[in-house]
């Protein structure tokens, strides 16, 4: 029977429990114990991203609160200090799944879950192209060009920030290009039902469902 990585091994569990707690200084030494024994994508896969998914039910849940999602996500940093260029070497041979701008929205400087969807999309095989926070409509479209995206993710934590959606897909038809991206949003402002409403593909309500339906939006395109 298949064991993963978190039921076999110590330092897998430790590096777990350490991102979840915050531990920075944990994080660092198991995360540079782990990237001499495994493939840095099985570490992240196996490891990282379910303390990360843990670290979000534990919010929803209002268990732990936003100072202790921030300890989590700078060790979960410290890790990637690590497996980070292990896993840049890994991709020059490793299929992708698929490009994807991501940012948080002009007028908006919040990005703690955007750093977080974007850690997720990466951990899941996807390029991310980060472009940080208060980003203009026409940022977006620019470097979707640029690196040939399949998908523009957007994060809007402010509802006054929210029409700057609007802007963003009637940019994009204006260009003759919104068919060319799946366009994805979420965050604090944006319910399922206004996503749906101003014609995005997919939204997330939380990180693990953003990269759930990255991948099953870029299946059902390709």
């Amino acid at each position: 029977m298949y064991k993963s990585l978190l039921e076999k091994d110590p330092d897998c569990r430790n590096l777990y429990d350490s991102i979840i707690k915050g531990d920075i200084d944990s994080s660092d030494i198991y995360a540079k114990s782990l990237v001499n024994k495994y493939e840095p994508v099985d570490i992240i896969q196996e490891c990282m991203s379910p303390a990360m998914k843990t670290v979000g039910e534990m919010f929803e849940r209002l268990e732990i609160f936003l100072p202790e999602v921030i300890a989590a996500a700078d060790a979960f940093e410290a890790a990637m200090k690590h497996v980070g260029p292990k896993l840049e070497a890994f991709r020059q041979v490793a299929p992708r799944r698929g490009k994807v701008v991501i940012g948080t929205i002009q007028g908006d400087i919040h990005d703690l879950g955007k750093n977080i969807v974007a850690l997720m999309l990466k951990a899941n095989g996807f390029e991310v192209y980060d472009l940080g926070k208060d980003v203009p409509v026409h940022k977006f479209v620019e470097k979707a060009e640029e690196v040939k995206a399949d998908i523009i993710a957007v994060s809007v934590l402010l509802s006054t920030s929210l029409p700057f959606v609007k802007d963003l897909i009637k940019l994009l038809k204006e260009r003759n290009l919104r068919d060319k991206y799946i366009l994805m949003v979420g965050g604090g402002a944006v319910t399922r039902e206004w996503a749906t409403e101003v014609g995005a593909d997919g939204y997330g309500e939380n990180a693990s469902e953003a990269v759930r339906a990255a991948i099953e939006l870029l299946q059902r395109k390709r």
